[in-house]
């Protein structure tokens, strides 16, 4: 039997997606499964998609996800979740952060931002939409949507009997530390309400 579960985190340089994908797989491989994690950086520094693949189970074999095997995909960003929807399972969970931000060819006016991603989604995966970048403003900082984000994908596939908080501490700075264990702690909570 293959339980292998397999992961897409899909942002753009900058958000966080590298920082949510080592912390996901310092608190899987502290569960005991077997993970395998490979990053894509693209253009990160320049704004460009960033995308990492996390998957684990008892036994993996390799890191890479291919198209429709991903049970989860958390896109960072709205375009982000198109960009990589391909890789979802038809019966996947698309977490989306309900945020843009304008790739240079929008920016300058050589391309329009595309509307309806999140209602096209909504059609295809069950879909979980997270106000990341608004709960973590009230929380004191937009830089903790990422840890948000990761809450709402802990919670969506089940993952909250691993111990996170231990993690968290683990693997970010002392000084970032509580304002992103109640960024996760949001999360979760926000993941609930869909």
């Amino acid at each position: 039997m293959n339980d292998t579960k397999s992961i897409i985190l899909a942002g753009v340089g900058g958000q966080g997606a590298i920082l949510v994908s080592k912390v996901l797989t310092r608190g899987l491989v502290d569960a005991g499964y077997d993970v395998k994690m490979s990053e894509v950086h693209g253009m990160a520094q320049r704004g460009g998609s960033v995308s990492t693949q996390v998957r684990f189970g008892t036994k993996v074999w390799s890191p890479i996800v291919g198209r429709g095997g991903a049970d989860i995909m958390v896109a960072f960003e709205k375009m982000e979740a198109i960009r990589y929807c391909e890789f979802l399972r038809p019966d996947g969970i698309a977490v989306i952060n309900d945020y843009e931000i304008l790739p240079m060819t929008v920016a300058c006016g050589a391309a329009v931002y595309p509307d309806g991603t999140i209602e096209d989604m909504k059609k295809h995966f069950r879909t979980v939409v997270i106000d990341a970048a608004s709960i973590a403003s009230s929380l004191g900082s937009i830089r903790c949507m990422n840890i948000v984000l990761f809450g709402a994908m802990v919670k969506s596939l089940s993952l909250d009997s691993i111990d996170w908080t231990a993690v968290l501490k683990e693997t970010l700075a002392p000084k970032i530390l509580d304002m992103n264990l109640l960024a996760f702690k949001a999360g979760l909570e926000a993941s609930c309400d869909k």
